[in-house]
Parts: C-alpha cells; sequence; structure tokens
C-alpha cells in the first residue's frame, strides 16, 4: 500500500506542476519516477516539436514547461495552422532533413501518406522497452478507436493516439427558444430550422460551416455519411462521388451555404465559424466538438450559456458522426528520438488526456479520462457537451477516405463545393472533380 505522505521528490514534482494542472486532478501520482524507469535519462537534450494549430495544440504548448521540469529536456515549439502545417510536414520530410523531432499528425489527412513513405518511427520497440516506458503508462487503457487509427495497414505504430474528434452541430438555444423551434432531428428539419433562423435584414443567419477550399470537404462528407455513403469505397478504392447519395448531400451542403449562411462563407474554416457563431447571430454551427471552448468564455463569447451541443441528426439512410483524429509522432530522421519519444509518452498520459477532455478540448484516446470521477467533476463545459461526445463517438464514422492523397482529394471537390456556393449546379461539379480526381487516386493505389 502507497503511503498517504508526500516524499521531497514528489513534494518537488507537485510544486512544480501545481499551478499548471486542473485542480481535479491528482498532479502527485501523474508520473512515476520509481523502479528501473527514469525521466530525467536525457537531461539537458533539446527537442523541437511541430505542433497543429487546435486546442490539443495549443494545450500541448501551455503545459511544456511541465515536461521540461519532469525531464530536462528543453522544448522548443512551433504551432501552425492545419493546411500549412500538412504543406510544410511533407516538404520537410521529402528533404529527408525534417527540423522537428516530433510532429502531430491529422489521421484523416495523413496516416497513409505517413505510413506507405515509413517516415515515422515504429513505437511498439519503444513501448516495449521499460527503460523508456514508465510501467504506469498503461498502453491498455488506450481505446480500440484510438488504435485503429494508430496502426498502419502493415501493422506499424507510427503514432501515439492523441485525440478522436467526431462533428457534431452547435446550436444557439436562444434563437431556438425564439422561433418555438426544437433542435432538429432529420437532415429535412435542419433545412427547415435554418430556413426558419435566417433573417438577413438583422443580420441573423441560421447555418454556418465551412465553405473555404479543401476545409470544406468534411462538411459534404458528414451529409454523405447520412445516406450511408463513402466518398470512396474503402473495399474497392473506387470514387461513389457521383452517385444519388453524394449528389444530395451535396444539394443539403449548397442551399444551407448559400441561402441561410452569412456573407463570406466561401472563405471560412473552422475559426471563422468559431468566431460568427459565438457572436450570438447564427442558428447552427456544424463542425468538430472540440471547438466548444471559446464559446463558453465570455471574454469571448456573447452565447455563453446558451450553445446546445447537438448529436449529428439522421439522414435518409444512416445516423452518423464523422470522426476525424490526431497522433503524434517520431521522425525517422530525429537523432533525439528517445528524448522525442518521451515527450510523445508525456504529450497521451492519463494527465494529459485527463485534461484535454476537462478542457473540452476534443476527446481524449483513453479510457480513464471517462470513468475517473474526479476528472468528470473538473469538466469546464455543460455535462451536455460530455453527453453529446460520448453519442457522438458511438455512431462514428470516418469523415474522409483513408487514401494517400487525400490533401489533393479535398482539394480538387473543395473548389466544386465551393463553386456551388456560388450557384453552380451540384451534379456538375461533382462529376467534373471526379473525372479530375480518379487519375491521381489511380496512380496512388498503383
Amino acid at each position: 500500500m502507497k503511503s498517504s505522505k508526500m516524499d521531497r521528490r514528489t513534494f518537488i514534482q507537485a510544486t512544480a506542476f501545481g499551478a499548471l494542472a486542473a485542480p481535479m486532478l491528482n498532479v502527485r501520482s501523474a508520473y512515476s519516477q520509481g523502479g528501473a524507469f527514469n525521466w530525467k535519462r536525457f537531461s539537458g537534450q533539446s527537442i523541437e516539436v511541430s505542433l497543429t494549430l487546435s486546442p490539443r495544440g495549443d494545450l500541448l504548448r501551455k503545459h511544456e514547461r511541465e515536461f521540461t521540469e519532469l525531464t530536462g529536456i528543453k522544448v522548443g515549439s512551433e504551432i501552425v495552422p492545419e493546411q500549412q502545417h500538412r504543406q510544410q510536414a511533407v516538404i520537410q520530410f521529402n528533404s529527408g532533413n525534417p527540423q522537428f523531432d516530433v510532429i502531430t499528425i491529422s489521421w484523416h489527412v495523413q496516416k497513409r501518406l505517413f505510413g506507405k513513405s515509413k517516415w515515422l518511427v515504429d513505437m511498439k520497440p519503444l513501448l516495449a522497452d521499460a527503460s523508456l516506458t514508465a510501467p504506469d503508462y498503461d498502453f491498455s487503457d488506450f481505446t480500440a478507436g484510438g488504435l485503429r487509427w494508430a496502426v498502419q495497414g502493415d501493422g506499424r505504430m507510427d503514432t501515439l493516439p492523441l485525440n478522436i474528434d467526431p462533428w457534431m452541430i452547435y446550436w444557439n438555444k436562444e434563437l431556438f427558444a425564439a422561433k418555438g423551434l426544437a433542435f432538429p432531428k432529420t437532415f429535412e428539419e435542419i433545412v427547415m430550422a435554418a430556413e426558419k433562423l435566417t433573417d438577413k435584414s438583422a443580420g441573423q443567419y441560421g447555418w454556418v460551416s465551412r465553405g473555404l477550399k479543401n476545409a470544406n470537404v468534411p462538411v459534404w462528407t458528414s451529409f454523405m455519411l447520412g445516406h450511408d455513403m463513402d466518398p470512396v469505397n474503402p473495399k474497392t478504392i473506387k470514387l461513389q462521388t457521383t452517385t444519388p447519395e453524394a449528389i444530395a448531400a451535396a444539394e443539403y451542403y449548397k442551399k444551407l451555404n448559400k441561402e441561410f449562411a452569412p456573407p463570406g462563407t466561401v472563405g471560412f474554416n473552422w475559426n471563422e465559424s468559431q468566431t460568427s457563431f459565438s457572436q450570438g447571430k447564427i442558428g447552427m454551427w456544424l463542425d468538430g466538438i472540440g471547438f466548444a471552448p471559446p464559446l463558453e468564455d465570455p471574454a469571448k463569447s456573447r452565447v455563453v450559456g446558451k450553445v446546445g451541443y447537438g448529436i449529428m441528426p439522421a439522414g435518409p439512410k444512416a445516423r452518423h458522426s464523422a470522426t476525424f483524429g490526431d497522433g503524434i509522432g517520431v521522425p525517422v530522421a530525429s537523432k533525439k528520438k528517445e528524448a522525442a519519444y518521451l515527450y510523445c509518452q508525456w504529450a497521451t498520459s492519463k494527465l494529459m488526456c485527463a485534461r484535454l477532455l476537462q478542457s473540452g478540448g476534443g476527446s481524449p484516446c483513453r479510457g480513464s479520462a471517462y470513468s475517473d470521477k474526479d476528472v468528470i467533476a473538473g469538466l469546464k463545459l455543460p455535462r451536455e457537451w460530455l453527453t453529446c461526445l460520448q453519442e457522438s463517438t458511438a455512431i462514428g464514422r470516418p469523415g474522409l477516405p483513408e487514401i494517400s492523397p487525400v490533401t489533393e482529394f479535398r482539394d480538387v471537390f473543395g473548389v466544386g463545393l465551393t463553386n456551388m456556393i456560388g450557384g453552380a449546379d451540384a451534379k456538375a461539379e461533382l462529376t467534373k472533380a471526379t473525372e479530375a480526381f480518379t487519375p491521381v487516386l489511380a496512380k496512388s493505389e498503383a
């Protein structure tokens, strides 16, 4: 039985970390220092970390001083908007000399490419090394969904699971109540509610979502999933983007963004959509559940206490939440692999996953975060958010195809979707995009 008294080492650790920890978390026991494992083994080294701009990246950067206190390893981190981050990663890896030792990647965009290129270290041997993996890291705590994303087709695990992001609908309860509306149960009801909530003369709009090329594709595929259709058949790796279901999904996208969204939506990514919704003049916003915290921050939002967290309504054939995810890994080219691996281990520890859930910045891939009563008690968002997260995850389905040229897929079809907001015919745009992308997909699978 462990003593309840705090020894000197634990006291120093708790003092260094306490100010940064969520108040409901037991920081003292977060990182084991006993036995053969030594967190200070690589003290004095410096590593560079490349992070994607997101609530997950913000959380890691906020607490990186804690990692240095724990290990003695200095961290230089850069946080880059997601599209630029993906482009920079490919350029640096292709150069053979990436300027970072740790990188976060978007599984839904980069997994297949990184797997085929073998740019990242296989984590399995590191996990099996007792001198590098803390005895209380508890690998069995990772969820099956997170591990499915992290493991490549050849069995290598080139990232550790960081986050799974289900999509849902943020809705303004005050605006809905003023019109006597309930949260929609179907796609058709989404359109009906958006129409009733739109009053352009008052600057009020029923809908907002991503309209920016590339970023907008998951909005369309979210509606495809409700038609029980993936954009690429996962078995045959053939495009299904001109099917009646794909066209119907595009029509939903077009109508909502053309008729009921604010001006300038063709240039909106998640951050512009988030800002727009936070001003209190938008009825619904479809996006990832990890973008909630600023909406409940009085310094940033006019909708504090008015936000509803709605599970994606049912489509004509199915009800799914489009899911996306993030992993964290170490480049094969890094000369500080062991120190970098310690960072990845810290980033995906029980403590950091608990903080991620408490902050509302995403859906961590550890079961313990959801079963710990202290973690739930310290949740900084309404319980409705957590319920939505759990129920959305239960009906989750990948929102993008697992193919190498996902970025090209998003670029090509993103142009067509943007054109639809301007009034272009949905079927014609999908046909054009399908013809342009077919040879790209075929080449990638050759």
